[in-house]
């Protein structure tokens, strides 16, 4: 007899209930996804014939799921190609599908995770829809495990927060070098398993070294303190600050999609000037495909060509090219 017991995670209950559904129903294709702006992005694949595998990145409006979930077509359509939202989806025309099976991962508070969807190529007997009810238990039972799991990593979060002595800045009390590059390490591997958007800021100040010359390193001191407690001010306690050079401070904002990060760019660089610090920014999402090591050289290359332009153009700027887009 074999044991039963827990599954270890979220990624494991995934792909066991993936399998039992594939052994029940058939189905070329079963899938639980994240849905992050247009991304549906592919956590795990019981993938057999459509060459789909775990971390694909599709366009969510081309989708069945998204089409689903707005009430446009229902949860099981035995013969996809007679509901007419389906019939006219993008993705109908990229890769065969007779028939859909689809039900949404919703959280606790409401919003839309993922999904947990099936395609096959050809059509599939009535009958499959008299498994509706085992297939909105098991996405349950899935969403729970993801509750749980969440909350776990929320709590591990606060955690590392805790028992960050060793890798703190003493000056700024943020993360130093060696925190931040744990701490990266940390969210690339949520963000890997649960499709999670994710922003490095880089941010650079101006004008260390002159008030540092001119006015003393205490000066230059209190100037960074002040940088540091403006970055604490405007992000959040599950968010990542870090001094990882002598003027330089990076921010990672954790489940933040691009509209976020604009407004965080924008929340930082208004706090930076009214607290009188004058500093060059830049931003990178996250991208499905990359990883947060990408974002951060993307950001340092933003923030850079950013401090270039405000040399040149500090007496007489036709524009301030420290705002995103400008």
């Amino acid at each position: 007899m074999n044991d039963i017991g827990p599954f270890k995670d979220f990624e494991s209950a995934s792909q066991e209930v993936l399998s039992l559904l594939h052994r029940r129903l058939g189905f070329g294709l079963w899938m639980v996804t994240r849905t992050e702006g247009n991304d549906w992005i592919v956590l795990s694949a019981e993938d057999h014939g459509y060459d789909v595998r775990a971390g694909a990145v599709f366009r969510w409006s081309d989708s069945f799921c998204s089409r689903m979930v707005q009430g446009q077509g229902p949860q099981i359509a035995s013969d996809a190609r007679c509901v007419d939202a389906y019939a006219k989806a993008p993705i109908g025309q990229q890769v065969p599908i007779g028939a859909y099976i689809g039900l949404p991962l919703m959280r606790e508070d409401g919003s839309l995770f993922g999904t947990m969807c099936a395609i096959d190529p050809l059509p599939q007997p009535d009958a499959i829809e008299a498994d509706l009810p085992l297939l909105q238990t098991l996405a349950r039972l899935l969403v729970t495990v993801l509750e749980a799991e969440l909350q776990a990593v929320e709590q591990a979060r606060l955690l590392e927060r805790v028992q960050k002595d060793a890798v703190t800045d003493p000056l700024t009390g943020l993360l130093n070098r060696r925190g931040w590059d744990q701490r990266l390490e940390q969210e690339e591997a949520r963000a890997r398993r649960y499709g999670s958007p994710a922003c490095v800021f880089s941010v650079d100040l101006d004008d260390l070294k002159e008030i540092n010359d001119s006015d003393g390193h205490a000066a230059g001191d209190e100037l960074l303190r002040r940088a540091a407690r403006v970055l604490g001010d405007v992000t959040r306690l599950s968010d990542a600050l870090a001094r990882v050079g002598g003027d330089e401070f990076m921010v990672l904002a954790v489940e933040t999609d691009t509209a976020a990060a604009l407004r965080l760019h924008e929340r930082i660089l208004a706090a930076l000037q009214a607290a009188g610090v004058s500093a060059s920014v830049g931003h990178a999402m996250r991208e499905p495909s990359a990883n947060l090591m990408k974002a951060w050289k993307d950001a340092d290359r933003e923030m850079y060509a950013i401090k270039a332009i405000r040399r040149t153009q500090r007496s007489s700027p036709q524009s301030d090219p420290a705002r995103p887009g400008g």
